[in-house]
């Protein structure tokens, strides 16, 4: 079966142009100019021809950031692979990264094939997984060379949460020396957990209970000397490094100056840190500021995170955009924390979103078009193995495929989301732009505001190694 995408304008990480796309199959076979005796043949031969006139024509994006049915603070992330990855192809996005998880005193086999059985036949676009190392021994290392092989290329480790994922420095310079000789990537949540516990236990016994007393015990000061020592570890270990959700200005500093100085250092940020706070998310009234509880946390609206995340973004220090997806009701799940912060699930749900947020920064100038592109899809398949195959229009690329409308206008609510969540962290926020119409691997699974696909329709995907390490 082929199709003809024709009248859009092809987006790359380069440019974008008037171009015709060709798909047999589940895969793009060519771009052709419109009006040539080439377009006009393959129109004439097309099984299916679809017109994009006035809208954009993207690859799909690429979240290299999810946790589906994470399980955290006695229960569980709300979205499971099925509803998920659904909700992810409302929103443009066409493959998603998810991570499988080692708990301390298990083998990372034993766990991920746990994560495998969890998505294996549920989710509606491609998948692939991160492993997260929560033990780090000699077992876990000879794993970790296995995996690598096996098209697990990444590995997490924390530095944060004490007694669940938390590695010293001694573990994570070993992972990291291990990544050096099997050509894996370290992920690293940068947070000093040890001193962070410190004060949360200090603002309890204070009797400061409040959902907002999560981002004023985690200090942005704790970010950034967490970073600092995860690069100077990777430098130790001569290891790349990719820093995961970045919130915080003296963070992005301690990137910026490693770049800088030529480290082979990347990171990431995510769309809350870019348009939510402290003050007016996380300090709503009441219990209501637990809906923005997620770690690294919510930045003060008083110092210049969000201006000098978006300046990360025009300039490359930041390379990524992913969503850290975890969401969890309020209802029964963020209220475990009612009475201490300490006890709420850590998450925000926000798989569906990103494209639209991240392309409210091309309407106000913030980035480019291509930037949007780059950072949504291109960079993120070059970063964890997936180019190109995915994250790129162009001949031989899986047909990963968005028509987007820069014409619409809407509002992000929870009566019209698709994640499952009883809540939206973006509620009423206002959107230039929508997802049109989405192609997975040449099956159109959203159009016309329906959802055409199904559960089994995604695909689990071997990665190779980063583009970008080698």
């Amino acid at each position: 079966m082929t199709t003809l995408i024709k009248g859009g304008t092809v987006v790359s990480a380069t440019g974008a142009d008037a171009a015709e796309v060709l798909v047999d199959g589940e895969t793009i076979v060519a771009l052709l100019a419109p009006g040539s005796d080439l377009a006009v043949s393959a129109e004439s031969g097309a099984n299916t021809v679809i017109d994009a006139t006035g809208r954009y024509v993207i690859p799909g994006g690429v979240d290299v950031h999810t946790h589906m049915e994470l399980p955290f603070g006695g229960t569980s992330a709300s979205d499971t692979f099925e509803t998920g990855t659904r909700a992810a192809a409302w929103g443009g996005t066409t493959t998603i990264v998810d991570f499988a998880v080692q708990t301390y005193g298990r083998q990372v086999r034993e766990c991920l094939d746990e994560w495998m059985a969890k998505a294996e036949g549920n989710c509606a676009i491609d998948y692939g997984f991160h492993m997260i190392v929560g033990d780090v021994n000699d077992a876990s290392m000879k794993e970790m060379d296995i995996l690598v092989d096996e098209g697990i290329t990444s590995f997490k480790l924390f530095m944060a949460y004490p007694g669940v994922f938390y590695s010293d420095d001694g573990q994570i310079l070993r992972a990291m020396q291990t990544a050096a000789g099997n050509g894996g990537l370290i992920m690293m949540h940068a947070e000093n957990g040890i001193a962070i516990d410190l004060l949360a236990e200090q603002a309890v016994a204070r009797g400061e209970t409040d959902p907002i007393y999560h981002g004023i015990v985690r200090r942005e000061e704790l970010e950034s000397e967490a970073t600092h020592r995860a690069i100077k570890l990777a430098k130790v270990g001569a290891a790349p490094l990719y820093i995961v959700h970045l919130s915080a200005s003296e963070a992005l500093e301690e990137v910026v100056r490693a770049r800088d100085n030529g480290a082979n250092v990347f990171a990431e940020t995510c769309p809350q840190y870019l348009y939510l706070s402290l003050e007016d998310h996380l300090g709503k009234p009441g219990f209501e500021g637990a809906g923005y509880v997620c770690s690294t946390p919510l930045r003060s609206k008083h110092q210049h995170h969000h201006a000098d995340l978006w300046k990360g973004l025009r300039t490359d220090d930041l390379s990524v955009v992913s969503t850290d997806h975890c969401p969890f009701c309020m209802k029964d799940q963020k209220e475990l924390g009612k009475d201490d912060f300490r006890a709420i699930p850590n998450g925000i749900g926000g798989v569906e979103h990103r494209m639209d947020l991240i392309y409210q920064g091309v309407v106000t100038g913030e980035i480019s078009l291509p930037r949007w592109v780059e950072l949504c899809a291109t960079t993120p398949a070059r970063m964890f193995g997936l180019y190109p195959k995915k994250g790129v229009i162009q001949p031989g690329a899986d047909a990963d495929i968005v028509l987007y409308d820069p014409k619409a206008t809407w509002s992000i609510s929870v009566d019209n989301h698709h994640m499952n969540m009883d809540y939206s962290a973006y509620e009423g926020f206002e959107v230039n732009g929508k997802v049109d119409l989405v192609m997975s691997r040449g099956q159109v699974v959203i159009q016309n505001n329906q959802y055409l696909g199904k559960a089994g329709d995604g695909k689990y995907v071997r990665r190779g190694l980063s583009q970008y390490l080698m």
